[in-house]
């Protein structure tokens, strides 16, 4: 029976290593362990979500020197006014999916109207018919299918002065205008805010082929610089059908009229600095630095640019930029088209040789974007030092404030007892004194008050409760304060032989019965004690 339970136990064990083995292989089907991705359920990525994502190297060394004003991008953008949002969207750079997420995704006052079915979303401002988004999902594609930097900035303010017109054009019930374009320069729109989105050039190159290869053209795309589109001559075509499905990536590359080839860099730069497509007005090495150079510049000045490559960051850089926030964070896809395409070393560098415009154009959009990430977060960390720095000035100043109005409420009622007792006590004799005059009390009243303030202060009795001061203490006290009714009721030439004010000794009742015992600074000089204390106790007047 014990070998059969063995048996049993043993049995048992394996079940459960083969059914760890399948769940393990499940979870991890790869070299790297999908349980390690539970590191950002702790505390610490809960309160950093950009520390572990995009694959950041551990120490990011910068190679381009920025000023602050290139790193810290902070718009006030106006949604209820005229400010606009502008969004380049150039092809396969995820643009399409931060598109989605300008229109669906923003906590809004007035969030975008996004029906079923359509691929435009309303995106008004609050109380206004009037768009805050110039984008392929709000305002469709107004300036032509992905129009580039040249097109967008000579298109977009005459588009939105257009619709303006048109929405403040007389009614036919007789309406008049309050403000026409024509009439009235100033209404055009305040402040245009471009942004844009940029990718890897050799993912981004091999994701366009994957979709010409399935049959995209973008042949309505306009292309107009300088008021025209490219001639056939300036332009031709790599494809002579209706597209270029099927076509391998050999003869994707071959085409020396391709535009996927440093595309980034020709839609973020302006055209007519070159003469547009005209290869023949300048040189191809002047050509390729000067439109390097003004796509950089125009980068750098955009309101916003993030990467494909680094989704909470570029996430983060937007919200900061324009103090919006998303609904829900993005989402970093390392497995894309372009991913799973395989290349030989050869042809990865004859995609980064064609494409060598972008790749110095994406590193140093890398560069910009990690410092401006970086001098960001350091802003935020040193804003949130200042403010728990002023958290605990104001919280001491509150505990300082607190301790003082406890010493003085400790002050306060000690003097009161002195005056409620002192006012008692002249109030008593004027009642015995029915000869003295109401004058005469009021001095008794005002002199004692007096003197018993500062005497009480000078001695330190404040920082005591009555019930423990000793009676010498107490003697000495009592005797200053009845020095200056004497010194004053005689100058006042009031040298009645009554002795006033008597009852003032009662101040003393609530010490230590114990303590008229205790040797005093009067007794212990060799003096009568009672007679002495009595003296200190007598007013004059």
């Amino acid at each position: 029976m014990m070998e059969d339970r063995s048996h049993k136990v043993l049995l048992a064990l394996v079940m459960l290593f083969l059914f760890a083995v399948i769940v393990l292989q499940y979870v991890c089907p790869g070299t790297e362990c999908q349980l390690l991705r539970l590191r950002a359920l702790s505390p610490a990525a809960a309160a950093d979500p950009y520390r572990a994502e995009d694959e950041t190297p551990a120490r990011f060394v910068p190679r381009f020197n920025f000023s602050a004003g290139d790193l810290l991008r902070r718009v006030d953008f106006n949604i209820k006014g005229d400010d606009l949002i502008v969004f380049l969207h150039i092809q396969k750079t995820g643009g399409t999916t931060f598109g989605r997420h300008l229109v669906r995704n923003i906590q809004l006052e007035q969030p975008c109207e996004c029906r079923a079915g359509q691929k435009k979303c309303t995106c008004h401002r609050p109380g206004k018919r009037e768009t805050w988004l110039f984008s392929r999902f709000s305002t469709g594609w107004s300036c032509g299918l992905h129009a580039d930097w040249t097109e967008l900035t000579n298109c977009v303010p005459s588009v939105v002065d257009s619709k303006k017109e048109v929405r403040l054009r007389p009614s036919r019930a007789g309406g008049r205008a309050e403000c026409s374009v024509k009439i009235c320069p100033e209404c055009t729109v305040g402040n245009f805010y471009y942004i844009t989105i940029l990718r890897d050039p050799v993912s981004r190159y091999l994701s366009e082929w994957r979709h010409v290869q399935r049959g995209a053209t973008w042949k309505a795309s306009l292309h107009v610089c300088d008021g025209r589109s490219p001639t056939t001559e300036e332009l031709p075509s790599c494809y002579t059908g209706d597209d270029w499905s099927g076509c391998s990536l050999q003869e994707f590359m071959d085409c020396p009229y391709n535009l996927a080839n440093n595309r980034q860099v020709r839609m973020l730069s302006d055209l007519s600095l070159v003469g547009c497509y005209n290869l023949s007005v300048m040189p191809e090495e002047q050509r390729n630095k000067v439109l390097l150079d003004s796509a950089k510049e125009n980068l750098k000045r955009m309101a916003f640019f993030g990467l494909t490559e680094f989704q909470r960051k570029t996430q983060y850089l937007f919200e900061k930029t324009f103090n919006m926030n998303f609904i829900s964070p993005f989402t970093q896809y390392n497995s894309t088209r372009a991913s799973s395409v395989e290349i030989d070393e050869q042809t990865q560098q004859r995609i980064e040789a064609l494409n060598f415009l972008d790749v110095e154009l994406y590193d140093y959009a890398k560069d910009l974007f990690l410092q401006r990430y970086q001098y960001m977060r350091q802003k935020e960390h040193q804003e949130a030092r200042r403010k728990r720095q002023e958290q605990r000035k104001i919280l001491r100043a509150k505990q300082a404030h607190l301790r003082e109005q406890g010493e003085n409420s400790s002050s306060t009622d000690y003097l009161g007892n002195v005056e409620q007792e002192v006012r008692g006590s002249c109030n008593l004799y004027a009642k015995k004194q029915a000869n003295k005059t109401k004058k005469e009390t009021h001095l008794c009243k005002t002199l004692v008050l007096e003197s018993a303030r500062s005497q009480a202060l000078h001695v330190g009795c404040s920082a005591l409760e009555l019930r423990t001061i000793s009676v010498p203490v107490c003697a000495v006290l009592l005797g200053s304060l009845a020095l200056s009714p004497v010194r004053v009721g005689k100058q006042k030439g009031a040298q009645s032989e009554d002795r006033g004010c008597r009852n003032v000794a009662q101040l003393c009742a609530p010490c230590h019965a114990t303590a008229w015992a205790r040797p005093n600074p009067v007794a212990a000089a060799g003096k009568r004690a009672p007679r002495r204390i009595q003296q200190f106790f007598v007013f004059d007047f």
